[in-house]
């Protein structure tokens, strides 16, 4: 795994991003076919809650609400679910654009409108298969230029990613990134069943059970093809740590392959 935060994205039900809630310039931005502000968070809500029931988990990858705060994050609490937040660059929750004192001024307000809030990069497994998500693509922007480079997810071994930031009109799936703005889906969170399919449909894909056993294997393959004379104490030790390493990621993804939860989905 790589050394950002772990998420259980096995509780998730739905996923969105981008809904830029009073946001008086969007429409205008990114195209949206709303006359007013006002049309564009209440149509925003329908759409939400329609999609999705009281008791659902609904990931949003940034970008909530913009304008006067209070009251627009204040919208926020009629959406339906339990709703967990990966700040976006326009949220006041955001280390790439915010100070350590504004993020606990405005984080109480976010709080207070049903928002759990995540760090900005997360990772996990989702049915077993490895998955990053962020507000922002690997590569990619709403402008010509990639932006907040620094708090953008690193290119790693191809692991699936979905982010927003891009408010791209296209449908989601780009190579090994995919879009969940609601630019690209009808202005609503997409159930995650839609990023299930996606990543089992990559070529190449494999669960973190097989890539962990892949690796473990190719450790012991290195120590059988390597001659005795060049084995000494050192080697073995380093053979050791490494192998240790990747038998400890096996049991990890063992644990979460018959983890009760797995066995009832």
């Amino acid at each position: 795994m790589l050394d950002y935060p772990t998420f259980d994205f096995d509780q998730v039900d739905f996923v969105t991003s981008d809904t830029h809630f009073s946001h008086a310039r969007i429409s205008e931005l990114a195209g949206r076919p709303f006359a007013t502000v006002e049309e564009m968070d209440e149509d925003l809500i329908r759409r939400w809650n329609d999609e999705v029931p009281p008791g659902s988990v609904v990931l949003h990858l940034g970008d909530v609400a913009l304008g006067p705060i209070e009251e627009s994050i204040g919208l926020t609490a009629r959406l339906n679910g339990r709703r967990l937040l990966v700040p976006g660059n326009h949220d006041r929750v955001s280390p790439a654009t915010q100070s350590k004192r504004a993020i606990e001024r405005f984080l109480p307000k976010y709080e207070a409108a049903g928002w759990e809030i995540l760090p900005e990069v997360i990772e996990g497994t989702r049915r077993g298969y490895r998955i990053i998500a962020s507000h922002y693509p690997y590569a990619g922007d709403s402008q010509e230029q990639d932006r907040h480079t620094s708090h953008r997810p690193r290119w790693d071994d191809g692991i699936p990613l979905i982010h927003g930031h891009t408010h791209a009109r296209d449908y989601g799936p780009n190579g090994h990134q995919f879009h969940v703005g609601v630019d690209a889906h009808d202005f609503a969170p997409i159930p995650f069943s839609v990023i299930d399919a996606w990543i089992q449909s990559l070529p190449g894909i494999e669960t973190r059970l097989q890539t962990a056993i892949r690796e473990a294997r190719g450790v012991l393959a290195d120590l059988d093809d390597t001659p005795w004379p060049a084995m000494d104490h050192m080697f073995y030790m380093q053979a050791y740590d490494v192998l240790h390493m990747h038998l400890e990621e096996l049991l990890e993804a063992l644990k979460s392959q018959t983890s009760p939860e797995r066995r009832s989905s």
